[in-house]
């Protein structure tokens, strides 16, 4: 008796700890609900997601509880036979259209929804997005501006030879910058292989794929940084290459926008310079 209780007490000691190391790091990070977002196609993906969470848990509730109630009333031991089968014209009708109206229900919203995603006019701003193994480039179409945003987590973290920081892969040397309350049009496409741009705050993700340009818009509320990764598998490095969004107020943003017009206008060295080939942070060569 006593042999077999010291593995299990190892076991419960090591259940234990592990828990602990989970509550004391994960924990901060674990969320059951997908986010409510920064921008009104967030808010109404997030709740098209609740109404379709709610009609489904009703439909569970109603559907198990008349299969367990059944099974409990109707059980043989209480002397119940199978009921002989009875076509019923009405209740054909009745398990027809409440499917379909609950689909009708949900399907209305949906397709709002995706309409309004779909519409990028009028939009203010427009960059262009690039995917490569791995980092990304932005292009701000019209304002003369562009460079590459890259993992800035110092490798002494990666190799655990430090401390992590609080956004631990998820810093990068050049944000996205973006004024707040305006409509900004994004380009999504890729030079090497598909990718996916992704920020979770702004309610929507799209494939980067070579040769092929996506549309979508976002415009954020508040100004704030946002956060996001690479959601299609391309390559040993995917999991280094992720998004930060920086929203400004507009004086703010036009204050930035001047510097980096500034700073990417060309000089007299530029010939020289582009004769020599930039390399990418993998290694590769653009």
């Amino acid at each position: 008796m006593a042999i077999d209780y010291i593995p299990r007490r190892g076991g419960i000691a090591l259940g234990g700890a592990i828990l602990t190391a989970w509550s004391a790091g994960a924990h901060a990070e674990f969320a059951l609900n997908m986010p409510r977002g920064v921008t009104a196609i967030s808010h109404d993906v997030y709740s098209l997601h609740m109404l379709i969470f709610w009609i489904c848990v009703v439909i569970g509730v109603v559907v198990f509880g008349a299969m367990f109630w059944s099974i409990y009333h109707h059980r043989k031991s209480r002397g119940a036979v199978p009921a002989q089968f009875h076509e019923s014209t009405l209740v054909e009708i009745v398990w027809t259209v409440i499917p379909m109206l609950i689909l009708i229900g949900m399907a209305i919203p949906a397709t709002k929804t995706l309409v309004r995603m779909a519409d990028t006019r009028d939009a203010e701003l427009t960059v262009k997005v690039t995917g490569y193994q791995w980092r990304w480039q932005y292009d701000y179409l019209n304002e003369g501006v562009q460079f590459f945003s890259t993992l800035s987590t110092p490798q002494a973290q990666i190799r655990n030879l430090a401390s992590k920081g609080e956004h631990y892969l998820l810093e990068v040397d050049n944000p996205l910058v973006v004024p707040v309350g305006k409509k900004v049009r994004i380009l999504t496409t890729a030079a090497d292989v598909i990718h996916s741009w992704w920020v979770p705050d702004l309610g929507w993700k799209k494939d980067a794929i070579p040769g092929f340009i996506n549309e979508s818009w976002t415009l954020i509320e508040k100004p704030g940084v946002y956060r996001g990764q690479c959601a299609e598998l391309c390559g040993k490095d995917h999991g280094f290459m992720p998004i930060v969004v920086k929203a400004l107020p507009e004086a703010e943003f036009k204050q930035w926008l001047a510097q980096m017009q500034a700073k990417n206008k060309p000089g007299p060295k530029t010939a020289q310079n582009d004769s020599n080939p930039q390399t990418a942070s993998g290694g590769q060569t653009l």
